[in-house]
């Protein structure tokens, strides 16, 4: 493994709609993702800001297109920043050894981790404790030291025993003196070091000690290895004296008897930036381990880099508008806006590419752009486009249609070999399909939301192709209306029931003003009772201005 290896966070920019997605929303994301992997060979990702609609979903289960997944806002997230990976050490294996792993990849913690999972933090303060602070004879029987890591720890070779076994019971010791001597301070289940003596290793094994360390390779007779073998000793022969047998024998011990347990002040990928750094400032650790939503380490994340981890990338379609945009914009690095809406509220800390042309939809946008680079549309995306197109200009009758929108759409039925007028019945026919659907879900499947001054309105739209259902919208809606206004803490909400056929749309309302709005922007009796718009079917184009401006006045 690397040393101090970083998780390689390729450059990934995701492409995202407004909250409430329409088709332009999500089908321009999809397409202008696509057409910039093609150009850059960049990673360009498409997200949702909100719930698809069942027009949309239609549109992608008729082009086999998956959804964008959803991205609920931009904050920045522990995953956002550069996560370096430590290799960890299991519980058992030696202080030795996690002593190498520190200095093999020039770090100062090491997580000792069992099936992934996180059971304490090994440190050079650890490491040194081990060292200095340890007097105590009977450490290895106290920390359960395997038989193999005291093994590997000596550099040695096993000659009778399991390495696999435990050395649970008794002190360590040093068997320099005569055998008379030994028998006063060695006793059964005691490890014991010894030299080249046969009467010393033959009064180690009357005793019945646990395990014997022959240093200096000191042969060791068969008469004894047999014996030694028939009682369960363990016999360890070691290249090297007793004064380093003696120095290094501690290092055996396991790391989970000096590891940090806990509490251990851990953080999760999917963790706010914002509370991360509330929290660190109230502790000294350097570093902190970063974990999955199943506990299982990922890496750990220094102080250093929480303070500096870089801004989630954002390309936004098909809307310019704060209000409508995925939480925690401010955090974000803006890279395009690809629009052709009205200029809203959203500013940059810097120069963005901007684009905003008027015409009906985005998708006639990122059309262009196809054709400026160069890029070869295919007949799936080709679909979602001319689709995007059709919905937007509610089939070229939408007084935001422009030639501009009619030609490419029309190009773009060619190459995905579809037939608009029967596309348009069934992608309208499933928006405005009420079976299941609550009063909250109908008024917010197409909702936008715009400030004029203090005040903030929302208008909510659906087409349909039939009279009939939408005088059952009505009914639904004109309950609900109250409730939404409350919910989202809006001065007003318009709702608009467009018939596609009439070429028409019912204008509802709630909130102190509201109607007097419409009266004012569209010149109507002052006891106006059902405010029906004839040739007015474009919340863009003609009710928002023209509201806008009664609130101005």
């Amino acid at each position: 493994m690397e040393n101090n290896k970083e998780i390689i966070k390729s450059k990934k920019v995701y492409v995202v709609g407004h909250k409430n997605p329409d088709t332009d929303s999500i089908c321009s994301a999809i397409a202008y993702a696509y057409l910039k992997r093609e150009i850059t060979g960049e990673k360009y990702s498409p997200r949702r800001a909100g719930q698809i609609n069942e027009e949309t979903q239609y549109v992608l289960n008729r082009f086999k297109v998956k959804a964008p997944k959803l991205l609920t806002d931009v904050k920045l997230q522990v995953k956002d920043a550069d996560i370096h990976v430590i290799e960890g050490a299991g519980p058992n294996v030696s202080i030795k050894r996690v002593w190498e792993l520190m200095k093999k990849q020039h770090v100062k913690t090491i997580p000792v981790l069992e099936n992934g999972e996180l059971l304490g933090i090994a440190t050079t303060g650890d490491i040194a404790s081990s060292y200095m602070d340890v007097y105590d004879d009977t450490i290895l029987g106290e920390a359960k030291t395997q038989y193999k890591n005291i093994i590997d720890t000596l550099d040695g070779t096993l000659l009778t025993g399991d390495p696999n076994k435990y050395f649970t019971n008794g002190k360590v010791a040093i068997g320099a003196s005569s055998p008379e001597l030994m028998t006063e301070f060695i006793f059964e289940n005691d490890l014991v070091i010894l030299g080249n003596r046969y009467e010393s290793h033959s009064c180690a094994i009357d005793i019945n000690v646990g395990c014997i360390i022959v240093c200096q390779n000191a042969p060791v007779s068969e008469i004894l290895l047999k014996r030694a073998q028939s009682q369960d000793i363990v016999i360890i022969q070691t290249p090297h004296d007793t004064f380093n047998v003696a120095r290094l024998i501690n290092q055996s011990v396991p790391v989970e008897h000096f590891m940090t347990r806990g509490p251990i002040y851990a953080f999760h990928l999917d963790d706010y930036m914002d509370e991360v750094r509330k929290n660190i400032t109230k502790k000294k650790f350097r570093e902190f381990p970063i974990l999955t939503r199943q506990e299982k380490l990922v890496g750990f994340i220094s102080r250093r880099r929480v303070m500096s981890v870089r801004k989630k990338q954002v390309i936004l379609v098909d809307h310019n508008e704060k209000s409508q945009a995925v939480d925690g914009l401010e955090e974000a690095e803006i890279m395009e806006i690809i629009d052709h809406h009205r200029l809203g509220s959203i500013e940059t800390m810097g120069p963005v590419y901007f684009r905003n042309q008027p015409v009906g939809c985005t998708a006639t946008i990122v059309y262009q752009m196809y054709q400026e680079n160069q890029v070869e549309i295919t007949p799936q995306i080709a679909g979602l486009l001319c689709s995007a197109i059709i919905s937007d200009t509610l089939l070229f009758r939408s007084p935001t249609c422009t030639a501009v929108d009619v030609a490419t759409a029309e190009k773009l039925a060619e190459i995905a070999e579809i037939d608009m007028e029967e596309m348009a019945a069934a992608m309208f026919r499933a928006g405005s399909n009420l079976e299941d659907k609550t009063a909250e879900e109908l008024c917010f499947q197409d909702f936008k939301q715009f400030t004029v001054g203090e005040k903030v309105f929302g208008v909510g739209q659906i087409n349909s192709m039939s009279g009939d259902e939408l005088d059952d919208i009505k009914e639904m809606i004109t309950e609900y209306l109250p409730t939404a206004l409350q919910n989202n803490k809006l001065d007003m909400i318009y709702f608009m029931l467009t018939d596609i056929l009439d070429e028409s749309s019912e204008i509802m309302c709630y909130g102190p003003g509201a109607k007097e709005a419409v009266i004012d922007a569209f010149g109507l009796a002052e006891n106006t009772d059902r405010m029906i718009l004839k040739k007015v079917v474009s919340r863009k184009k003609q009710v928002v201005p023209a509201l806008v401006a009664a609130m101005q006045h």
